[in-house]
């Protein structure tokens, strides 16, 4: 992550009305609703208090408000997002269950022990400092809280010149590794009982439905709400995307942790 004092905003409006067209109203990550619960599946969430880590614009957060009754707080380095998930708790009256922080990269604003779970989706394949954010992430849990995220990952050979391209239009950081490297930092972090999940061939099979999709039944949509020239950006971005997909290079996948539980049973 790149300091918030000197961050410039990646995901531009045009951008965040495009992902949420493609994966629903609040949802800037690939499956939307149905994602949300992928990443929390054996975590045992109903009631916990959890933590967002790139929170977006909020809709995650809001469906384990309303479907687990969880207290969520989402952090994010970049304000816009923040501003406009605040704002959407307070339409939907979920205001004192969802808060929302812009943070500086480096130690989480959280005292030890603050959280049941944590979660990620894209926010570790962004954050080039994995490692300090593991530990952070570490140490905000109560033991035997879980860290789970849905991340996007490389294959183990250099990136071709498709992959290039495809960076190229996304005009995002990314920091990829591969699915057991990202399974090592959970380790190397003191994470125990960790599990990867390999979620390539499920995205690949998404990410061409999206491409059909952008480029004839949702284009004259993405044309009325960001005009003809970023519309056709995204319609080859989405393209570029499904080729990298199918040559195995950009990859997706699962991977949960558990925060050693050190309390004895009396």
């Amino acid at each position: 992550m790149s300091n918030a004092a000197t961050h410039e905003n990646e995901y531009h409006d045009s951008m965040v009305k495009m992902l949420e067209l493609i994966w629903g109203s609040g949802y800037m990550a690939p499956g939307g609703p149905g994602n949300v619960a992928k990443i929390l599946e054996g975590t045992e969430p109903r009631g916990k208090r959890i933590l967002d880590v790139g929170c977006g614009i909020g809709g995650p957060a809001f469906e384990m408000a309303q479907t687990f009754d969880a207290s969520v707080v989402g952090i994010d380095i970049e304000a816009p997002l923040i501003e406009r998930a605040t704002a959407a708790a307070k339409e939907i009256g979920l205001q004192h269950q969802c808060t929302f922080e812009t943070v500086d990269p480096g130690p989480l604003p959280f005292p030890d022990q603050s959280f049941d779970i944590v979660i990620s989706s894209g926010a570790i394949t962004q954050t080039s400092d994995k490692t300090s954010l593991m530990h952070e992430c570490y140490r905000v849990l109560v033991p035997g809280g879980f860290l789970s995220c849905y991340e996007w990952m490389k294959s183990e050979r250099d990136y071709s010149d498709d992959m290039r391209y495809w960076f190229e239009l996304e005009g995002l950081t990314y920091a990829l590794e591969t699915l057991d490297e990202l399974g090592e930092r959970f380790r190397a972090a003191g994470f125990v009982d960790v599990n990867t999940r390999d979620a390539s061939a499920w995205y690949r099979a998404e990410a061409k439905r999206e491409y059909e999709l952008i480029k004839d039944a949702l284009y004259n949509d993405l044309v009325g709400l960001l005009g003809k020239e970023d519309a056709d950006h995204f319609v080859e971005n989405w393209r570029a995307m499904v080729v990298v997909c199918n040559l195995g290079e950009m990859r997706q996948g699962y991977c949960r942790g558990r925060r050693f539980n050190n309390v004895r049973a009396v």
